[in-house]
């Protein structure tokens, strides 16, 4: 039994409470001696009778702590006589700050108590809650190394911060109306709004259909109210695109049906943006023609605040950043790039440290992964080596690993936008800072002309780091298992071995062996890129001939143009090959009518999805055929029988698109599926794993989900990471992890 030590915990033990929480446990067991944060580490100096129950406590940790390591030392010098909270002094960097979290009930309380020194402060929150990642610059987790720094506590929150029975004893972000940060309200000419309560003058305008731009937590949002969303789309130029609400939680099941699940997802911590079938799949057209809405609840103060006065139920909350750029932080920027976009802004005079998106969230898979659940880290032991991986070009993040630790950032966009580039070279900057800036291998993608591989060279050469190239889709793998298995990747874009973009992918083997052994059928892409903006390209390139030109000139398509396609194809020139399951649902949503220019990334098979929801689908044959190892399903078939089915519409009715719709989803995720199952008999694997954007897509999921469990075999999807290309850097950094190990 021992009755003294020194105690060094390692985890995400800073930002959570810690110090506080020993603290108390010190006292409930009458123990002497010290803590103090050592760089991202809690130490500990304890001595009394209970010392060991005491050490048990501390294993366990106050709620948003995650103890990866508990250390027990001789303690050497003596403890001092009573237990006190020591100066923070720097040290190793092997934990992590958590990310921001929604405000606690506790304080929600507090803002709303009449007459309570808290009364309707927006940025009230304690050590339970409130931003984190977003302000801190550096480590150990103090005030003065956040964005707090210039905001002293008054004394009365200098009472409660030095109070151990108060949940504010040594909250960083402690802050009241007198102390802390405040608030503003400016018209679109930069002039101060002359209003009593800033809060709620706000709510007024947008009851009144203002468009105001919020300065919160991770950068700003564009707020309107339902009545006001046309308005909005027209004024950024996205008049497809749907928005996500923000919404009274009372109201929530009036406009859309929520699992148990969903609501739990909903009402968490981390408040993501959770996407819904609506109850009625054609009402809230101005917020979403699609069959969904993402809805997401209050989750800061201001947001509560905002609520309590507002009439209205919902607001439209979308990022004020435009789609794949980062998101916009400080009011002069804002003011300059959204003075048409927006009647007002409100903001707030607390630097925004460290940027965030929402995070969304889809029937439990995350699609974004960014506030509240980033950064995220995972324990995976790749060795002693130091591993930065610096991701795909699209939808990307980046992944730091050390020690047993992969942490991968927030959401940092499309890194093809200088601007993205940017932020992506600043979000490794600072988690390097924060959790060491030594590389010794550098991961990226293997296509050689991303601004991300050049970025990894550039680093590489500057370190000293070894480069792993890593494909995409066999990253997609890796973020998903390192076991043997059989992996699908169904996604629009990924550079293959041989130069083509793959996109609908079976691997067989073991990370980082891992064997393509299936496709889908290689078909071409007029105009390259440009079809995937205009699908009725990618129609032809699947199925030229007369009939699709029959169809492309009754929409418009002239004589010249169609024939400017046809020599294009006939002659390849600017024709990129690819097996790509999102083109060929692009292709098939464009035959049907349902979307014939994509303005949004991933629009043409999100609306085919919404085509289907109502459809019944027919089982169509499939055709499967082999090119030297591996087999291959023929989409030309599956497209032509589409064809087939859409004339008949047009001609007699008796097809609905809705059907045709659904009908080719489920035969696609049919033959993608009997692809997995095939490989897996031929290769004696028990194991499928389903990775890649369209398997957001629940039809397509749940099929070929169906059809592998019905084949006997064990089917898995990785619930932690984002299904589409937000894992590529955690895979990126399993790769060449498990290859430097090997």
């Amino acid at each position: 039994m021992h009755r003294s030590g020194k105690i060094i915990i390692r985890g995400i033990v800073q930002g959570v409470g810690f110090r506080p929480f020993v603290y108390r446990k010190a006292r409930e067991f009458g123990i002497s001696g010290w803590v103090k944060n050592l760089g991202s580490e809690v130490e500990i100096c304890a001595e009394g009778d209970r010392f060991e129950d005491f050490l048990h406590a501390v294993r366990t940790g106050p709620p948003l702590s995650r103890i990866d390591r508990v250390q027990l030392l001789p303690s050497g010098d003596p403890c001092s006589q009573d237990f006190v909270i020591l100066p923070s002094s720097s040290g190793a960097l092997s934990g992590m700050i958590p990310p921001d979290i929604a405000t606690c009930d506790e304080c929600l309380a507090d803002i709303s108590r009449p007459g309570g020194r808290y009364e309707g402060y927006w940025a009230t929150s304690c050590v339970n809650c409130g931003p984190r990642y977003s302000i801190i610059s550096d480590l150990p987790y103090d005030r003065e190394r956040t964005s707090m720094d210039r905001f002293p506590p008054c004394p009365a929150c200098s009472l409660e911060y030095h109070d151990p029975s108060c949940r504010r004893h040594h909250a960083q972000t402690i802050a009241c109306s007198d102390c802390g940060p405040r608030l503003r309200l400016f018209d679109q000419d930069g002039n101060d709004v002359e209003c009593g309560d800033v809060i709620r003058e706000t709510a007024m305008l947008l009851d009144n259909g203002s468009i105001i731009a919020i300065r919160g937590i991770g950068g700003f949002h564009l707020a309107c109210i339902e009545e006001s969303a046309w308005e909005l789309k027209s004024r950024l130029g996205r008049s497809e695109q749907p928005f996500a609400v923000m919404i009274r939680p009372d109201y929530v099941d009036r406009i859309v049906k929520v699992s148990a699940a969903e609501r739990l997802t909903l009402e968490s911590s981390e408040r993501p943006i959770v996407v819904l079938e609506k109850r009625d799949p054609s009402a809230h057209p101005d917020i979403s023609n699609l069959h969904t809405i993402g809805c997401m609840l209050p989750y800061t103060g201001l947001h509560h605040l905002l609520f309590s006065y507002l009439k209205h139920p919902l607001l439209i909350m979308t990022s004020a950043n435009m789609p794949g750029y980062p998101m916009i932080t400080d009011i002069d920027q804002a003011m300059a790039k959204l003075n048409r976009d927006a009647d007002f802004f409100l903001t707030h005079d607390r630097r925004i440290v460290n940027r965030a998106d929402d995070s969304v969230v889809r029937d439990g898979y995350i699609i974004r992964l960014s506030r509240g659940m980033a950064p995220k880290r995972v324990a995976i032991d790749l060795g002693p080596s130091a591993i930065l991986a610096v991701g795909p070009e699209l939808n990307s993040n980046t992944t730091l690993y050390r020690d047993g630790f992969c942490t991968t950032s927030p959401h940092v966009g499309n890194v093809r936008n200088p601007r993205t580039f940017e932020y992506l070279k600043e979000t490794i900057e600072n988690l390097g800072r924060l959790l060491g800036s030594r590389y010794d291998i550098i991961a990226h993608d293997a296509h050689p002309q991303f601004l991300s591989t050049r970025y990894a060279r550039e680093l590489a050469e500057a370190s000293g780091a070894g480069l792993v190239p890593v494909q995409h889709h066999r990253a997609h793998v890796a973020a998903s298992t390192t076991e043997s298995c059989i992996g699908i990747t169904i996604d629009g874009v990924g550079y293959g071995d041989d130069g083509t973009i793959w996109g609908g992918e079976v691997f067989a083997g073991q990370v980082p062996d891992l064997e393509r052994v299936a496709h889908l059928e290689v078909v071409p892409m007029p105009g390259g890129d440009l079809a995937t903006t205009y699908p009725e390209r990618m129609l032809y390139g699947i199925l030229p001939g007369n009939d699709v030109q029959e169809i492309l000139s009754s929409r418009g398509w002239t004589e010249v143009e169609l024939e400017i396609l046809n020599t294009q194809l006939s002659q390849g020139l600017n024709v990129a090959q690819t097996s790509s399951t999102g083109r060929v649902l692009d292709a098939v949503s464009a035959l049907l009518g349902v979307c014939r220019e994509k303005t949004y990334d991933g629009e043409p098979a999100m609306k085919l999805e919404a085509a289907a929801v109502s459809g019944k689908p027919l089982v169509w044959d499939l055709e499967y055929s082999r090119d030297g190892a591996c087999e291959i399903l023929s989409t030309r078939t599956l497209c032509r029988r589409a064809l087939i089915e859409y004339q008949l519409e047009r001609k007699t009715g008796s097809r609905k698109i809705a059907d045709i719709a659904a009908s080719f989803q489920y035969n696609l995720a049919r033959g993608i599926a009997g692809l997995a199952v095939h490989a897996a008999r031929d290769r004696d694997l028990d194991l499928v794993i389903l990775s890649g954007g369209v398997a957001y897509n629940r039809a397509i999921r749940e099929t070929i989900s169906d059809q592998v469990r019905s084949a006997g075999l064990e089917f898995m999807i990785n619930a932690d990471h984002p299904l589409g290309d937000g894992c590529i850097s955690f895979g990126q950094c399993i790769y060449a992890g498990l290859l430097k190990k090997r």
